[in-house]
């Protein structure tokens, strides 16, 4: 998920869908222009008794902040007098509902820098949280905690989710409070580039589910998933999540996904300063002025920027494209979630081939691929092959994508060495998520504190 701005209103208003649509075409920019932002989250930990970090005390999160802020010279964001994150280097640091931290990263132009930041980043939480006994942790789904034991940050929209989520789906706040996902954010060149781009990516998520999966506790015990975050997301608030089979339709492009969203039922209203409850209110009804939270307001464009963060689909459009389907992980895998999508999508050749892999599939493969992959990681099947096999072929795929892009790094190695953890747990056939279970049971006899400590950054 992404932090909103502060609204002034005064962005133009809304006077025509034409506008919305023309909004998200703001985004198509030469390939020459395109970049790479990827995110991650993570786990806030006390390495003492393995609990979640409340927001306030000397070493809870809003001092992380503090701290973290003096340590790099970014900006404090602050919503009703409380820090809720940082800026500065083009990037910005988030929260997350129930104290996950996120690094939004600067838009970049190749892998290598993204995994540059990422070690900045860390480092810098590190050297701000070890004198204080905090650590992060790298994974999906945090595995020992029950939803009660998750802090809950002092942040508005925060606040009107919860009072709505578990009214559409079961699993909403655990989402909100126990998941961490790592993805990437892609550029379009025009229209017919993001419908290819968005069609190959949403039928390729479970692939990167797959290879990504990395949850597979609940609660310390084995969960039968392979990635029960991408689980949770199967009952979570069905008009804004899936897999959006009308993205496969001839003639997709930017109005029919400004009509998704408005229909997608809106969350909340932004005035002066303040959030406005909303949730399940119509944005066609705000376009007429007829909002029951603000009657007789007009939405501005700011207003349409922060409905759009409010759809959770597999891959979501804003004026980029967001792959959305991976775990959280390790240090590495940050790295190779970036370097996956940018050797598929980024190259032409490499995208029309991925697409050749997928586009036979029916809405029924679809749909149970994406429960399928979540449970059975790469043994899920799809079109009578494995996951595994599929897998196999599109980092095959990828990589020669990423040849293509020739990006060098400092050690004169291109983008694709980033692919190996990938490629390696796709020969293995096991996912993390399984192999976690396993070693946590097995190898471990359930000590979540060796577990914590191995999984850690």
């Amino acid at each position: 998920m992404t932090t909103a701005k502060p609204s002034s209103g005064a962005s133009p208003k809304i006077e025509s869908k034409d506008q919305l649509t023309a909004y998200l075409a703001s985004g198509c920019k030469p390939k020459s222009e395109w970049k790479i932002g990827t995110e991650h989250e993570k786990f806030v930990f006390c390495r003492t008794n393995l609990k979640p970090i409340p927001y306030e005390g000397e070493a809870g999160i809003r001092s992380i902040l503090e701290k973290l802020g003096a340590e790099t010279g970014w900006e404090i964001i602050a919503e009703g007098g409380n820090p809720i994150g940082l800026k500065g280097e083009g990037a910005s640091v988030s929260l997350e509902p129930g104290g996950q931290f996120e690094l939004s990263g600067a838009p970049l132009d190749n892998v290598h820098q993204t995994c540059d930041e990422v070690h900045r980043h860390l480092d810098a939480v590190k050297k701000v949280c070890d004198p204080l006994g905090v650590a992060f942790l790298g994974m999906g789904f945090a595995p020992t905690w029950t939803r009660d034991d998750a802090p809950k940050m002092p942040k508005a929209r925060y606040g009107v989710m919860r009072n709505y989520m578990p009214k559409k789906g079961s699993l909403g706040l655990d989402m909100m409070h126990r998941t961490c996902t790592v993805q990437v954010n892609l550029d379009f060149a025009s229209e017919a580039d993001m419908a290819a781009k968005f069609r190959t990516s949403l039928a390729l998520q479970p692939i990167a589910t797959a290879l990504f999966a990395n949850s597979g506790l609940v609660e310390g015990k084995d969960s039968g998933y392979a990635s029960w975050r991408a689980h949770i997301w199967t009952d979570t608030d069905p008009d804004r999540t899936g897999l959006l089979d009308f993205v496969f339709e001839d003639g997709f492009g930017f109005e029919r996904y400004a009509d998704y969203m408005l229909d997608v039922p809106m969350y909340f209203v932004r005035r002066n300063g303040k959030f406005i409850d909303a949730a399940g209110q119509s944005f066609r009804d705000f376009m007429k002025g007829e909002l029951p939270a603000a009657p007789g307001e007009i939405p501005t464009i700011e207003d349409w920027e922060d409905h759009l963060s409010t759809a959770f689909p597999e891959v979501r459009l804003k004026t980029f494209l967001e792959m959305r389907g991976a775990d959280s992980g390790p240090w590495a895998r940050i790295c190779a979630l970036p370097a996956f999508w940018v050797g598929l999508l980024y190259d032409d050749n490499a995208c029309a081939a991925a697409w050749d892999l997928a586009k036979d599939w029916t809405k029924d493969v679809r749909e149970g691929l994406r429960d399928d992959a979540a449970r059975f990681g790469l043994q899920a099947k799809a079109g009578g092959r494995t996951v595994q096999d599929i897998a196999l072929d599109v980092l095959a795929i990828s990589r020669e994508g990423l040849k293509r892009r020739a990006q060098r790094g400092n050690l004169k190695e291109d983008e694709t060495t980033y692919l190996d953890p990938l490629v390696k747990i796709a020969k293995s056939g096991v996912t993390m998520g399984e192999y976690t279970v396993s070693r946590f049971l097995n190898d471990l006899d359930g000590d979540a504190k060796k577990l914590f400590e191995e999984c850690k950054y």
